[in-house]
């Protein structure tokens, strides 16, 4: 199978870290696509050009990160990231760290943009997204499906914090002790060193 990815992208790095969680480094083969450019040849791959997409040996394409990740955590009929008796709370808590990392992408997309292309309109309210939801996180991270094993709505926010590597704007960490006392042994695990994104160098 092959796994397309791009080094920065926040939802690519969920199924990088599966690959390695799950120990598919001989099934899977991860190969890094060339994105927003008209003519780059992984579009005649994937036509939508987004990342991740897993492109079975069968021929088949997945798109969606969630998607990806479920598939592969399945693959061996021994699922560890999934309960199978997955809670209504895991999936709650699932979809709490999704709407983080999805508001800092549309941020970090705003920053890409020439200067005077970007929305400030836009910016701000994701950066008061970003403040509700982290406050949110706060209270919510001594939640029991936080804890223990890695599962999904861990990784899902690991990869959510772990963009303030792409974005200097993003100092989550001292208002929210909790949270940050939390990501700490999830950012140490080799997973998420070995798919860590290109860093951005703090604003001045």
């Amino acid at each position: 199978m092959k796994l397309y990815v791009t080094p920065g992208s926040p939802y690519a790095r969920m199924a990088r870290m599966v690959v390695l969680e799950k120990k598919l480094e001989k099934r899977v083969e991860v190969i890094f696509a060339k994105t927003r450019s008209a003519d780059s040849p992984y579009y005649r791959i994937n036509p939508s050009g987004r990342v991740p997409y897993l492109v079975l040996d069968d021929g088949t394409g997945l798109e969606e990160s969630a998607l990806i990740c479920d598939y592969l955590d399945r693959l061996d009929g021994k699922p560890v990231l999934h309960s199978s008796g997955e809670t209504l709370q895991a999936r709650r808590l699932e979809g709490l760290a999704r709407s983080l990392l999805d508001g800092l992408a549309v941020w970090l997309r705003e920053l890409y943009r020439p200067e005077n292309e970007r929305s400030p309109g836009v910016i701000q309210h994701e950066i008061e997204r970003a403040r509700r939801l982290l406050g949110a996180w706060e209270q919510e991270i001594g939640h029991a499906v936080m804890r223990g094993a890695l599962n999904m709505p861990q990784l899902t926010l690991a990869c959510a914090l772990g963009m303030e590597a792409r974005n200097p704007d993003f100092r989550w960490r001292p208002q929210h002790p909790k949270l940050a006392a939390w990501f700490e042994p999830l950012a140490a695990r080799a997973s998420f060193i070995a798919t860590a994104p290109p860093r951005v160098p703090p604003s001045p």
